[in-house]
C-alpha cells in the first residue's frame, strides 16, 4: 500500500470549543493528506446548536453532505431538509445553510470544492 492513508475518526485532528470537550469538527482531508478537495467530519451530539449558518459566496465553494450516522436537519434558505444515512445533499455556494443534529446526534462527511478552480485549503486547516 504505497500511496494509501488509513485513519480512524478518533485519530483525526480537529476543532474543539473547550479543552475538556471532544473534537466535533474533524479535519478529515488534512488527516488523510487529501489536497484535491475539502473534506471534514461534523460529529455533533443532540442539541448542538453552534454550527453556524453560512454560505460560500466569497470562495464559490459548493458542498456535499453525506450522513454517516444519526440524523440532522439542514436548513437551506429557510426550508428544512431531513438528513439521514443514505441521503446525499449538494448545496451551491450562494445558498445560506445551517445544520442541526437530530435527537441521537449526527456524524456527517462534508465535502467541498470550487468548480473550475484548483482546491486551496483554508488557513484554519493547515
Amino acid at each position: 500500500m504505497s500511496d494509501v492513508t488509513v485513519k480512524r475518526l478518533d485519530e483525526l485532528d480537529g476543532y474543539q470549543a473547550k479543552p475538556d470537550e471532544p473534537k466535533r469538527f474533524l479535519y478529515a482531508g488534512k488527516g488523510l493528506g487529501v489536497t484535491s478537495w475539502g473534506m471534514n467530519i461534523l460529529d455533533f451530539k443532540a442539541g448542538h446548536m453552534d454550527y453556524p449558518e453560512h454560505d460560500h459566496v466569497k470562495d464559490g465553494q459548493e458542498e456535499v453532505y453525506v450522513v454517516l450516522k444519526g440524523s440532522a436537519t439542514l436548513t437551506v434558505d429557510g426550508e428544512d431538509v431531513a438528513l439521514e444515512p443514505g441521503i446525499l445533499v449538494r448545496v451551491g455556494p450562494r445558498v445560506r445553510r445551517k445544520i442541526v443534529p437530530g435527537t441521537n446526534g449526527m456524524t456527517i462527511l462534508a465535502l467541498g470544492g470550487t468548480p473550475g478552480r484548483a482546491y486551496e485549503p483554508p488557513s484554519w486547516t493547515k
